[in-house]
């Protein structure tokens, strides 16, 4: 299953409003993006034309930041999901930074958080087998100086997974 995400700018800048048509056609396209158009534009009342307008206006400024596909883990031989913790060593700017593009930039963090609370950021990962996910866990935070700790939380069971946000 395709799958729209909404942009969450980090600039601290927002994305262009939405009114109810585009709410609309954003609650449609995250349970199914590959939806024709035509059906969109018969859901929302509006003409095929000016749904497809919308959407590029949409992708144009950022709301759809981007079309993926949600792939089942399981399917292809990722069978350990894991919800790790991390503990930086210090909270200054350079250190935190260093993380993000490590985590951002590593194949293996599936999702990663910058949080409050006591730690430093919250993400999942996911690995082939518990030998996989050891040797992710040495490089990316026993192999790392910035980090002073980190925790994992082994996911049992995925009871629901997916980026569909709820649009008011």
């Amino acid at each position: 299953m395709q799958q729209l995400l909404i942009h969450m700018p980090d600039t601290g800048s927002s994305p262009r409003p939405l009114d109810s048509f585009d709410k609309a056609i954003l609650r449609l396209l995250q349970r199914d993006n590959r939806m024709p158009q035509r059906a969109i534009a018969e859901t929302v009342n509006l003409s095929a034309a000016a749904v497809q307008r919308r959407i590029a206006a949409m992708e144009k400024s950022g709301v759809i930041a981007r079309n993926v596909a949600i792939v089942d883990p399981d399917a292809v031989g990722l069978g350990v999901t894991s919800i790790v913790e991390v503990n930086l060593v210090d909270e200054k700017a350079a250190t935190v930074d260093t993380a993000k593009k490590l985590f951002r930039d590593d194949p293996d963090v599936q999702q990663c958080y910058y949080v409050t609370g006591g730690r430093s950021f919250i993400m999942l990962i996911v690995a082939p087998d518990m030998r996989g996910y050891e040797a992710i866990t040495r490089r990316l935070f026993a192999e790392n100086e910035a980090v002073a700790n980190y925790h994992s939380y082994l996911a049992l069971n995925r009871v629901k997974a997916g980026m569909e946000l709820v649009i008011p």
